[in-house]
């Protein structure tokens, strides 16, 4: 049996993670801010499935939040297997109308947290030659899209590249990069989604098991659903910025997750 660690795991993309893993037999590490919730999911799930969760509070916009999941996944005795790094946010607005402190702590989540909870992980994994990162950005990431966008394309490039290092040592890496899916991703931003069309929509559910295949198959990114390949296809064949005009308009009101 193995342990999955997921941050931000209590809804959406991440309780989507923790149910469809717990549902085959995985011990799980789940990190979240709020601790009332944490455990009720914890307990919850392994009331359900009969498996080890573990409810680990931590707010990795905080030195502290990142430092505690950093030992967790450092410590040789409780090995992590699976490491998703799925915990964001979203700040409403166009650049330069969102507080600075906002789109900090921003950064530290998407980027620093990634960076510092990969490092960690892989030390470990690689000893074993077994294990695997994923690292949840967003179709936005290929979109011009300010603060958010620039933060999820740095996830995708970092992903790839770590990978690269990590041939032949039994360890994958892969970016998950969903586009609009069913969570608290926008009430949470206080952005409204009305304005987005119905077929464009991804249940969390479906976004997970099309990820969790293409990391079995070898996959360094994971793009989930056809319409959403058919983007990232063409922002990656126009010219760099050729998506912007559309992109900056609607990032006004909504964006991506």
């Amino acid at each position: 049996m193995t342990t999955a660690l997921i941050t931000g795991a209590t809804a959406g993309i991440g309780a989507a993670f923790a149910r469809r893993l717990a549902r085959g037999g995985h011990r799980l590490v789940l990190v979240a801010r709020d601790t009332e919730r944490l455990e009720r999911a914890a307990a919850a799930l392994h009331a359900e499935y009969g498996v080890e969760a573990e409810a680990l509070t931590a707010d990795l916009a905080t030195e502290e939040g990142i430092a505690a999941v950093e030992a967790r996944l450092a410590d040789s005795a409780r090995p992590v297997d699976l490491l998703v790094n799925n915990a964001g946010f979203g700040n409403k607005g166009a650049f330069g109308t969102v507080p600075l402190q906002d789109e900090l702590d921003m950064l530290k989540v998407h980027i620093e947290a990634v960076l510092r909870l990969t490092t960690a992980a892989l030390p470990g994994m690689r000893e074993r030659g077994r294990g695997a990162v994923v690292n949840v950005a967003s179709v936005a990431a290929f979109l011009p899209r300010g603060t958010y966008g620039a933060s999820k394309a740095w996830v995708v490039s970092f992903t790839q590249g770590v990978l690269r290092d990590l041939g032949g040592t039994g360890v994958r890496m892969m970016a998950l990069c969903p586009g609009f899916t069913r969570t608290e991703f926008h009430q949470r931003a206080g952005m409204g989604t009305g304005n987005i069309p119905r077929w464009s929509w991804l249940s969390a559910e479906r976004v997970v098991e099309e990820a969790l295949r293409d990391l079995a198959r070898g996959k360094s990114l994971s793009v989930p659903g056809k319409r959403y390949k058919a983007v990232v296809a063409l922002a990656r064949l126009l010219p760099s910025g050729g998506l912007g005009g559309l992109s900056s308009k609607a990032a006004r009101t909504y964006r991506t997750n």
